[in-house]
Order: C-alpha cells, then structure tokens, then sequence
C-alpha cells in the first residue's frame, strides 16, 4: 500500500537524511537475528538512535513515509478510518484497545477522545513528527515526541477503511527528513513535602481527582513523595503481586475496571471488564479480544493504595511505579462523574490495605 506514495518522494530526500539512514542500514546489518527480531522500540535502542529516526530509516522490515507536521491535524481525522488498534506504552507497560475514534477534540495544547471504546488525553505540546510505517505486513500511524519517543500510534485491521488509510497518507506525506533530537526537561519536584499538615490538609479538600495534579504543583512534590508523607489512611503501599490479585480477582468477579497508561504526551483509558490475565516471563498481561495490557512486572518497584475524596464520595486506586518514581499504570473501579465509586471495588483495595481507610 505505501508503495504508490513513497516513490514520488524518493527524489527530494536530502542529503543528511541519506546519509544517517544508510548508517542506520550498516549498523542493523551488524546485528544478529536475535536483535533483529526484538520490538522497534528496543532495536533503536541497541543501535544508539530514537525510535523516530529507527522508522525514518526505513531500515530492516520497516518501511516509512513522512507525514507533515507534526500529526496533530492528522490525528483530528482519526475518526474516517474506522475500527482501529489504538497503541499507548511507556518503558514498562503497553495498553492496545480495538475500537474507532469518535468524539474526537485536538485543537489547542490539550485533546481528547471520547469515545465509548477508544479514551484518551492527549498533550499535544511535546508532539514532533508522525509517520506511516508498514512493518511486517501492518501498517500503522505513528507518532513522536522531540526526542523521537513513541507517544502513539494506530494499527489498522481487518475492520479499518484502508482506502481512508491511504488517502490520509496520501494527503499528508512529504519528504523525508532525518527527526533531529531535542530533549525534554523533566519536571522535578520535591522528594518530599516541606509542610506534612498543610498537604494532607489539601488533600482531605479535594472535590474532584483531576485536582491532584495541580495540589502536587503547589506544593512542589513529587507523587512518591505526596504519597509518603500524607498518612495510611489515605496511601498505603502493598506488594507488587497486589497487581496480579487485583486483576484476577475483578476476572473472576466480572468487575469493570479503567486502566490508565501514559507518556508525556498520551494517555489511554480502557473502560470495562478484564477476562484473560496471563504471566510470560515477567510480563503479567490482559489478553482480551479489545483490550491487551502488557506489565513488564520485574520493573516495577512500588505499588500504592491511594484514597482521594471527591464529592461523589471517595477514589480509591492502585498506582504502579517504577524506580526513578515515575507512575507506570493505574487502575480504577469503573465510574463516571456524578457517580459514586463501585462498592466491590472499594471492598477489593480495602482488602489489600493492613490500615484502614479514610471513609
């Protein structure tokens, strides 16, 4: 399919693109089968370079063509291609939903997709480049932040409009330049809070979740560090395995979750039951026909029990992290605003807690 479009440009790369991509080809040749089979992500990597200019090259299995901009006005049409795989990870987890884009809003820094199957929240300001990329057979709508990190990418199926597919491509292809790199200042925070009381006197004053975030920010701390110093009743760390326990316990109760995954410029919501949980190695995975998560397990370093009110009555959700303190997944019982939290879900992270809650 992306043979009647990337010919065209072949002409109009420039040099600098040439000569970074043929670099790329010696080192992948270099490689042995064993890495030549491993994920994009962990390829690029191995070869020194971003998953962005791994795609660019167009190296190996990949092929690729460059989309204009930087794939903001290409995801606000989404919606045309149907039922899609949509794909968001970080270093340590991956959440896949099958499903369409619908009610799609992506103007300004901040978007949203609202549908019932495909829930997202999108940060458009670290956006880069996106691509087209066929890599064994799938083609897929990749994008990527300054420092060429996958922030998502849609995977057509047996149920996507194709012919959209192509004409999107077509519309929005260009030539291809070599994704430059551009770091990203991290946002650092405090360890720990100077004013315990005053923290977990903010917290107990919360109306709704989405005002967490901005209470961190006043009080310039850290997630591990709010959750720390802000009292049992309110945070709890548990065993990691308490992941496993959850997931399997709401499979065998058939209890609706929503499970959060993201990067700095994505975040994907599923809504809904779990069904099949399988461990490989030290994945702990959801093997379901819409929904797949993958947990790398053996990186996770903490796992947090947190309690917010709200004025529909107090959250409670488990919270994964990994070593640098970043949130690697979170999960939820199934709710909507103006509603209150699913009783046999609060009943499940209270069992996992040795104190009680605040209620």
């Amino acid at each position: 399919m992306l043979d009647m479009i990337d010919t065209p440009l072949s002409p109009q790369m420039d040099e600098t693109y040439k000569q970074k991509s043929q670099e790329v080809h010696e080192r992948y040749e270099s490689l042995d089968e064993q890495q030549r089979a491993k994920r994009a992500r962990e390829v690029a990597k191995i070869l020194g370079i971003s998953e962005a200019q791994w795609v660019a090259s167009a190296c190996g299995p990949v092929r690729s063509v460059k989309l204009e901009g930087n794939g903001q006005e290409i995801f606000r049409k989404l919606g045309s291609l149907g039922r899609v795989m949509a794909l968001t990870r970080n270093d340590i987890c991956v959440h896949e939903r099958h499903g369409a884009y619908e009610d799609i809003k992506g103007t300004g820094h901040v978007g949203l997709v609202l549908g019932p199957d495909i829930d997202l929240r999108v940060f458009f300001s670290c956006w880069d480049s996106a691509w087209a990329v066929e890599e064994g057979g799938r083609h897929s709508l990749q994008f990527f932040d300054t420092e060429g990190v996958a922030i998502h990418k849609v995977y057509c199926t047996d149920e996507t409009d194709t012919a959209q597919y192509l004409k999107l491509v077509q519309e929005h292809a260009v030539a291809s330049v070599w994704p430059a790199f551009q770091a990203i200042e991290p946002d650092v925070r405090q360890d720990r809070v100077d004013d315990a009381q005053a923290f977990r006197d903010a917290w107990l004053n919360l109306k709704d979740t989405h005002d967490f975030f901005p209470m961190l920010r006043k009080f310039n701390v850290n997630r591990q560090g709010a959750l720390l110093d802000v009292g049992a009743d309110l945070a709890q760390q548990v065993p990691v395995d308490t992941i496993d326990k959850m997931l399997r316990n709401a499979a065998a109760e058939g209890q609706s979750i929503m499970c959060f995954v993201g990067n700095r410029g994505m975040i994907q919501i599923h809504t809904g039951p779990v069904e099949r949980i399988v461990e490989r190695g030290p994945w702990l995975n959801v093997l379901d026909p819409t929904f797949n998560l993958h947990l790398d397990v053996s990186r996770v370093s903490q796992v947090w029990v947190v309690n917010k009110p709200t004025v529909d009555g107090w959250v409670t959700s488990l919270e994964v992290y990994d070593a640098q303190g970043e949130l690697i997944v979170q999960f939820f019982g199934a709710r909507k605003p103006g509603k209150p939290e699913l009783v046999e879900w609060r009943h499940l992270m209270t069992s996992f807690c040795k104190e009680a809650l605040a209620s």
